[in-house]
């Protein structure tokens, strides 16, 4: 090999470690920390009022993006799992997974208005559909969709579905989309119908949990436990392509300006997937830190919000509890602030 080939060779290489290790895409601006312990879930940004929802224990902790401090915390939020926002009505909507209830809060002043029983147990993920009007929450341990109006504040209806859900996504013009994680399909329900229109298969996937939406390009991003992405067309439920992901996802987000998908990968890394032309290469795998499994996503400034914590050792197993979780160390949960690299 002659020292212009031995040079190209080695620029590429250096191309391709720098996109393993994510130069050039992301970078871990800041770590904030929360106060409280507890484990944590879904976390929900509001562009418009730069403000983070993070589910954290029996709270939600709402912190303001811009000076980065927690202005209000929602108590009594048992179990928490997600939080739905709904703009046109100035309320949000928290999933409270351990007592079986969904709070209603005013999003101006952050007070909680009321709390709604539920139809199902373990409420978890949930949405609210502006074409609608209405709140669609997934039991996750009775495998059905307790459904409320939100105008009102009551539940309407009861949706079974056929397996475990995840989480939603919608597409703004009738149509609910959710992973039934234990039978490896998304489900299609009709806004207002309130009935399962579709299961589609998302094989090579398996277990899927994390759900985005590309509505330009009528595109669903789910991630599996497989360690792969799927994308589906949701006009036709077919399987468009897979890439490979870090492991132990649970969330994902789509980012419509950059036609990035990026994966939040419980082992510490971001997977970065390019999506324009529909093409689906993974640019990086960004280190972030292990635990931090769901995101959250500004469209505006394209920033990526990540809650973990630091863990002492599982507990040895017993015979009540034969896969003991590793337990968060008191004062260590934060928020990653992930900046998209300006180069």
């Amino acid at each position: 090999m002659n020292k212009i080939s031995l040079l190209i060779a080695l620029l590429h290489l250096s191309h391709q470690c720098n996109a393993i290790e994510g130069k050039g895409y992301y970078t871990v601006a800041a770590k904030t920390s929360l106060p409280g312990n507890g484990r944590w879930d879904y976390l929900t940004l509001d562009d418009s009022s730069h403000r983070l929802f993070v589910s954290h224990g029996d709270m939600v902790q709402v912190v303001d993006v811009n000076s980065v401090k927690v202005i209000a915390t929602i108590p009594d939020t048992k179990g928490v799992h997600g939080v739905a926002l709904a703009h046109d009505l100035d309320k949000g909507y928290i999933s409270c997974g351990k007592d079986n209830t969904v709070v209603v809060f005013d999003l101006n002043i952050l007070q909680v208005l009321k709390t709604v029983p539920m139809t199902g147990i373990n409420p978890d993920g949930i949405l609210y559909d502006p074409y609608s009007h209405n709140v669609f929450v997934f039991n996750g341990k009775t495998s059905n969709a307790t459904v409320m109006d939100a105008r009102e504040d009551k539940v309407i209806g009861t949706i079974v579905l056929k397996g475990k859900p995840e989480f939603p996504a919608t597409d703004c013009k009738g149509n609910i989309y959710v992973n039934i994680e234990d039978k490896s399909l998304l489900s299609v329900i009709g806004a207002k119908t309130l009935q399962v229109l579709n299961n589609w298969t998302i094989a090579p996937g398996t277990e899927p949990s994390g759900l985005a939406i590309d509505t330009a390009h009528h595109r669903l991003y789910t991630v599996c436990d497989n360690q792969k992405m799927i994308a589906v067309d949701y006009l036709t439920g077919k399987v468009v392509a897979q890439t490979p992901i870090g492991a132990r996802c649970d969330g994902v987000v789509y980012d419509a300006v950059l036609q990035r998908i990026c994966t939040a990968n419980g082992d510490g890394t971001i997977t970065v997937i390019d999506a324009s032309e529909g093409k689906y290469k993974v640019l990086a795998n960004v280190p972030t830190q292990k635990g931090a499994r769901t995101v959250a996503i500004s469209q505006t400034s394209h920033h990526l919000y990540l809650p973990t914590a630091e863990f002492s050792p599982a507990p040895p197993a017993t015979k009540e509890n034969p896969k003991p979780r590793p337990t968060v160390k008191d004062g260590t949960f934060r928020i990653l602030d992930i900046a998209p690299d300006s180069k």
